[in-house]
């Protein structure tokens, strides 16, 4: 049998950036002679054409292809495709690494369902997650399965399927026609599957580019024309429709860009208006979110003008997510939250009342009276509101969507003003939220993204008013493991599953700490998440003074008491001496103090420090005293972004941990 796959890697100039990536393609769980691996140079100057030529002498399954620059990767996949031997192509970018099973596992799961195109589950090591990732499908649906949503070229193509479409990149274009190439194999193939439970690629950064206004033009009339061919008239043919018209017509009116470029924005406004007139009826702006349905009636009205001044003073709003509720069922954490957006001024969005109807309100600087009520009525988008719970891990980036409960309210503010809230509870079973399997261990942070009103956000998770709930639980699947509520510095909620050992487990909830003063001393109180029979490993607070002075250390044992499993958490004791005069070397004195804990294998950093002012000792975030002190919380250093990159790093690292959790028992 032939080469089931080939791989497909543009590279310009990518230094050592693109090592990872290339590493990636040549270490794959599937046999040497069913993966070709076709590396395209666009003209690279730093020594890239040779170290490829290497590689590609020393493994046969390798060729290195090489092109004149041409500042596009489209010629070099181009080129790619023509030369590969694959039942299946797959695409990569220089920055985007796969998993070292991920071909294997597409490749059986394409030739299970005889799919054209393969969507493997993608991952950013940033950014929103990608929707389309809810679940698997053998049989997707563009609409209804949310592919618009991933219109990368980074998925698995039957090359006899390409040929016979002749489907191929355009020269011409920028990003969008990157993603028709996609819509047009998504409108053609007969069968699209969806590989949603098992992470294939990581995206790196991309490329900026670009979308010439012409070109961009020139490339949406075309994939029009092949949606007309493919799709009937009606709601579906409306909606994709819509998506092109939001996408690549309206959105970069708003941008900065535009509104800053005074002597090409009238030629680029005159190019949308005719756009519009040719391809996109008033029936689509219902489809729309209302600011762009404002900025489709300026363009059909030709008040350039009023775009400008919108562009200008539309500033990024973002989410307003309260934690009303963070709680224990058994072993499922269950978080109640209220969530609605806020503008760019950082207050939540409020909606003219109108009898039943809400209405957007426009920035001051924009005339109402251009706009009809027809296009600043939300009540339809506020009925359909809805958020997104989901938790992502902060080394490898796996995303998981949670099930939730959730309602939409609207807060009266007045007579003529109004809010839009949702409520919703939301369930963390860390057995089960990876696709029926257990979360991994580490830290994963948790996030929200609503949709509704006039435009959609996403945030963080943030703490509310009142103590920090710091228990924790012990998890039985896949075997006996701790899994602990956290908070960042900054307030926002984090899950850590598995702490490596007695003392982390403490560290990750120590901004919980207080202090009480009585006869001389300071009685230092940590929470505990969780109090093992055995009582735990022996532990000192330790703590260092801060400032140019003589360093000076103090000590004292700290003694864990117990509290009710499932209920309420333990506390960590420890009773230090302070004197404001004269104070000898075991007594705490004027000052700043970071505090850590000391074991017998290890001594980690706690997340607060002491302030000791006029005998008067505070507790102070640790971030204020001292921001370099690295947190237990979001490692990241280049040591770690190094080893997510470097395949079967992160199992070798899970294989060391894996006996590290007896301090449970």
């Amino acid at each position: 049998m032939g080469v089931k796959v080939s791989v497909i890697v543009n590279v310009h100039n990518p230094g050592d950036t693109a090592d990872a990536c290339i590493r990636s393609a040549l270490e794959q769980s599937m046999p040497a002679g069913d993966v070709e691996v076709l590396l395209v140079d666009d003209g690279s100057t730093d020594g890239t054409a040779e170290r490829l030529d290497a590689i590609a002498a020393a493994r046969p399954n390798v060729r290195a292809l090489h092109l004149p620059c041409t500042g596009s990767p489209a010629r070099g996949r181009n080129v790619g495709l023509a030369a590969a031997q694959g039942e299946y192509v797959f695409f990569l970018d220089q920055g985007d690494r796969l998993e070292r099973d991920a071909l294997a596992r597409m490749y059986e799961r394409a030739f299970e369902t005889d799919a054209d195109v393969l969507i493997g589950r993608l991952v950013r090591d940033s950014g929103p997650p990608m929707i389309a990732f809810i679940r698997s499908a053998g049989r997707a649906d563009i609409l209804r399965d949310r592919l618009l949503s991933v219109l990368g070229p980074q998925q698995l193509y039957r090359r006899a399927f390409l040929e016979e479409h002749d489907l191929g990149f355009s020269l011409t274009g920028g990003r969008l026609a990157e993603q028709a190439f996609v819509m047009r194999a998504y409108l053609h193939a007969k069968v699209i599957a969806v590989l949603a439970e098992h992470v294939c690629c990581h995206l790196g950064e991309r490329p900026r580019l670009e979308d010439e206004p012409h070109a961009m033009a020139q490339e949406l009339r075309a994939l029009l024309k092949e949606i007309d061919t493919y799709v009937g008239e009606g709601r579906q043919r409306d909606r994709m429709y819509a998506y092109w018209y939001r996408y690549a017509v309206l959105r970069p009116l708003l941008t900065s860009r535009f509104a800053d470029s005074s002597v090409d924005r009238g030629r680029h406004f005159r190019l949308v208006q005719q756009l519009v007139k040719e391809r996109f009826p008033e029936k689509l702006d219902r489809h729309l979110p209302v600011q762009l349905r404002a900025v489709a009636a300026f363009v059909r009205t030709g008040r350039l003008d009023q775009i400008v001044l919108l562009a200008a003073s539309t500033r990024r709003g973002g989410l307003l997510s309260e934690l009303t509720e963070v709680r224990w069922d058994a072993h499922v954490l269950v978080l109640g939250l209220t969530v609605e957006v806020k503008g760019g001024d950082g207050r939540p969005d409020r909606y003219r009342v109108d009898g039943p109807r809400l209405h957007w309100v426009p920035p001051r600087s924009i005339d109402p009276k251009l706009l009809h009520p027809s296009v600043t009525n939300v009540s339809d988008a506020v009925e359909r509101a809805r958020i997104e719970v989901y938790v992502r891990h902060a080394e490898t980036g796996d995303i998981y969507f949670l099930p939730l409960a959730q309602r939409v309210e609207v807060v009266q503010e007045g007579r003529r003003r109004a809010r839009v809230q949702i409520k919703a509870e939301a369930r963390i079973d860390v057995s089960s939220a990876a696709f029926g399997e257990p979360l991994l261990p580490g830290q994963w942070e948790l996030h929200v993204r609503m949709y509704g009103g006039t435009n959609q956000a996403r945030s963080r998770v943030r703490r509310g008013e009142g103590p920090l709930n710091c228990l924790g639980v012990l998890a039985q699947r896949p075997r006996m493991r701790l899994v602990v509520p956290c908070w960042t510095d900054q307030g926002e909620l984090g899950l850590a599953v598995e702490p490596r050992s007695f003392a982390e487990s403490i560290a990750l909830v120590s901004p919980g700490a207080e202090v009480k003063q009585l006869d001389g001393h300071a009685y230092v109180v940590l929470p505990v998440p969780y109090v093992p029979p055995s009582g735990g490993p022996p532990l000192e607070l330790v703590l260092h003074s801060t400032g140019h002075g003589r360093e000076r250390e103090v000590s004292a044992p700290a003694l864990a008491e117990a509290g009710l499993p499932g209920k309420i958490a333990g506390q960590l004791v420890a009773k230090l001496p302070v004197r404001r005069m004269l104070p000898a070397p075991d007594h705490l004195c004027r000052g700043d103090w970071m505090a850590s804990l000391r074991s017998a294998e290890e001594e980690i950093g706690l997340r607060f420090a002491l302030s000791v002012r006029r005998g008067r000792v505070q507790v102070r975030p640790a971030a204020a005293v001292d921001p370099r002190r690295p947190s237990p919380l979001g490692r990241d250093t280049a040591l770690h972004r190094l080893g997510r990159r470097l395949p079967g790093v992160r199992h070798v690292v899970r294989l060391a941990r894996a006996g590290r959790h007896r301090y449970l028992t």
